[in-house]
Formats: C-alpha cells, sequence, structure tokens
C-alpha cells in the first residue's frame, strides 16, 4: 500500500497501531443498499433517480480498499461488494474492517448513541483494541432539559451531570457549529441571563438547543468540569453534513474563545476543519493549547486527501496533529480513514525526506506524533 521507495523507519511508522481520537458507533445490523447508500455521504438524502452514491470520492474508495478486506478484487460492481457484506453479516464485516484498520485505541463521540450502533466497549472488542468515551455536550443538555422542572434545577443538575459524565470519559466535544456558528460571543454570560434563557427552554425542551446563550452557558460550564479533570474539548468545525452553515464553522472564528481558554490550560482540538485545515494549522502554530486533524475529510475527499495532508503540515506544529477517522455508520469509514492518513503522510513525508528538507528519522518521528503520540499525549491514555 506504501511506497516501495519509502524509507524503512518510516515506512515502519506509518504502519504502527494508530489511536482514532474521534470516532462513532457503527452499525450492528445487516443493511439493505438504501440504507448503506444514505451512510455513505453526509447529505443523508439519497440520490438522485438513476445515480448512485457510490458515484462519489467516497464510494470508490470502498470499492478499491474495502473489498479486499471483505475477500474480494479491488474495484467490484457495487452490487457485489453489498452482496458479499450481506453473505458475511454485519458482525464479521465490522471486525474485518476494524481490525484492518490497525487501530489501537478508539475514543468514541457517545453524542449518537442508538440501540443499531455499536457502543464504544463494542467498538473496542470489534476492533480488537481498547475503547474511550468522549462526552459530546449537546446531549447531556438534551437529557438535562428533558428532566430539569425550573431553571435552577437545569443550571445545577447540568453541572452535576457534566461533571459525573466526565469521570468516565477521556475528553467532551461540542457541536456548537452545528447550534449557532463558530462566531459566538465568547464571554461567560450572565447569571441572570442563563436563568432567562432557561425559563425559555424549559417551555419546550424537546426542541433542539440553538438559544447562543445556553450554548455558551453549557460550554463554560464544561470549561470548568475540563479545567479539574485536565480534559481536552472537541470541537466540530469545518465538513459536516447539511445542518451545518459553513461559512459559521471556521475555526477562526472562535479566535477569541481559543484566547480566553489559554491561561487555563485546556487542549482545543479542532476536528476535521476543512476546508479551513490551513486556519486550523494557523491557529495551531499560534496557541500552545489547540490541537487538530482532518478527520472526517479523510475519507470523503478520498485519493484528494493527500494534498489536504499536505497543506496541513504547511504550517501546523507536528506535536499539534492527531488522527482521526470519525466513522459513523459504517465499519467502512474507519478503515478508509487509516488508508488515507497512511497514504498522505507517505506521500508527505517522502516527499521532504526525498528533498534532503528532513531525515528519514524526522519523518518518522513526525509519523508516530500524529498517528498516536500526540493522542496518547492529550487525552492521557
Amino acid at each position: 500500500m506504501l511506497p516501495v521507495d519509502l524509507p524503512d523507519a518510516v515506512r515502519d511508522a506509518l504502519l504502527a497501531p494508530l489511536v482514532d481520537h474521534h470516532c462513532h458507533g457503527v452499525r450492528r445490523d445487516d443493511l439493505s443498499r438504501a440504507q448503506f447508500e444514505l451512510l455513505i455521504g453526509e447529505s443523508r438524502t439519497p440520490a438522485p433517480p438513476g445515480t448512485t452514491h457510490f458515484d462519489t470520492p467516497l464510494g470508490a474508495a470502498i470499492r478499491r480498499w474495502c473489498a479486499p478486506v471483505l475477500g474480494l478484487e479491488p474495484h467490484v460492481a457495487p452490487a457485489v461488494y453489498l452482496g458479499r457484506r450481506q453473505e458475511l453479516g454485519a458482525g464479521e464485516v465490522n471486525r474485518r474492517l476494524l481490525q484492518a484498520s490497525g487501530v489501537v485505541a478508539f475514543l468514541v463521540d457517545t453524542g449518537l448513541e442508538a440501540p443499531d450502533l455499536l457502543s464504544a466497549a463494542e467498538m473496542g472488542r470489534h476492533g480488537g483494541a481498547a475503547a474511550d468515551e468522549i462526552v459530546r455536550l449537546e446531549q447531556v443538555e438534551q437529557d438535562i432539559a428533558d428532566s430539569a422542572a425550573v431553571a435552577v434545577d437545569y443550571m445545577d443538575s447540568l453541572g452535576e451531570e457534566l461533571v459525573a459524565r466526565a469521570a468516565r470519559a477521556v475528553g467532551l466535544k461540542s457541536i456548537i457549529a452545528y447550534r449557532c456558528g463558530l462566531d459566538f460571543d465568547p464571554s461567560r454570560p450572565s447569571r441572570g441571563s442563563v436563568i432567562a434563557a432557561a425559563n425559555r427552554r424549559l417551555s419546550d425542551p424537546r426542541e433542539r438547543l440553538v438559544d447562543p446563550i445556553l450554548l455558551r452557558h453549557l460550554l463554560w460550564t464544561a470549561v470548568d468540569v475540563a479545567r479539574d479533570r485536565a480534559l481536552p474539548i472537541q470541537f466540530h468545525t469545518g465538513y459536516g453534513d447539511a445542518d451545518l452553515d459553513m461559512s459559521r464553522a471556521d475555526p477562526a472564528q472562535m479566535t477569541g474563545f481559543i484566547r480566553a481558554l489559554q491561561p487555563l490550560g485546556i487542549p482545543v482540538v479542532l476536528l476535521h476543519c476543512y476546508p479551513f485545515h490551513r486556519q486550523a494549522a494557523y491557529l495551531a502554530s499560534v496557541f500552545p493549547h489547540v490541537y487538530v486533524d482532518v478527520g472526517l475529510t479523510l475519507t470523503h475527499t478520498a485519493a484528494g486527501s493527500a494534498r489536504i495532508l499536505d497543506e496541513l503540515l504547511e504550517l501546523v506544529p507536528f506535536h499539534k496533529q492527531l488522527f482521526s477517522s470519525d466513522c459513523y455508520g459504517l465499519a467502512e469509514g474507519c478503515h478508509l480513514g487509516a488508508v488515507y492518513f497512511r497514504l498522505g503522510m507517505a506521500g508527505a513525508l517522502g516527499r521532504r525526506v526525498e528533498s534532503g528538507e528532513w531525515s528519514a528519522a524526522d519523518a518518522a518521528r513526525v509519523a508516530h506524533m500524529a498517528g498516536s503520540g500526540n493522542a496518547r499525549r492529550v487525552y492521557r491514555l
């Protein structure tokens, strides 16, 4: 899979076990073609009549790299691939693809937990790896909103529940980019404004939280917990599904908040980032507590991900880059994230070694840091 002229030290570092620092559960049940295709793209809608989601970079990548793991030739037709998936069954497919990724630890965002998704522990068992939880803040808030009677109960219970959940986790995650954008007021909201907003929230708690005051309160409550427990906070930025307003997902727009957290020493992890990966690299280069990955981007850009990884390496400090697959629903996403991380890094590092810019030892060290070492340090694994 890796270039034949890659120095042995670099090859060994890239083929070493990875830490997938941000992923989700994959489906435990057998999927129809329609169900499978809905999980290929971020649109979450069927392809137009007469077309297929297999005609995407990700669809082609599945047929190229996942087919051999299931015992097929590369580039088989979609119907043949899906038929083999049905023949093997979801359990065997998940085991093969998760283990083929070479991931030694999964850090699982449990905010999308559902009966048809593997739990964090099951991801570990199927993948033959360790597994830990990343707590999604907005899911905790929804649980509290559903049960709180008055605003004061809401505020107290939110802090208590975050403390309890954080005790079993290795990190926290915010999707404020989806709810109100990253251009939010970075200041901590006043108690009075939170009480007023909480009263409005509790009048219709089943609605999705979009109130910027309560989202900021949730975030700052999480900051207090993260500081006390020395946990990082992940932020979705850049590429995502159709619920996202991309113009408000540029991580540079949360510079004020990042600056406010610097004295607290809380690691801020910017997820996915594309097409703002250069802005993310800048933030990581000027703020000591900021880290980046291009997770979800790897699978959805597929063969194009090598260029994106190379651009990230233009500026990002090497001790600030992490690997993730952001797989959700399909174990194919985990395997492909690992494949394209290794391929993209091999190209970027190999060119630097060939030009004499780096030594092979330098390139191997960078590969190790990005693949697992940085995540082990940031999440204290």
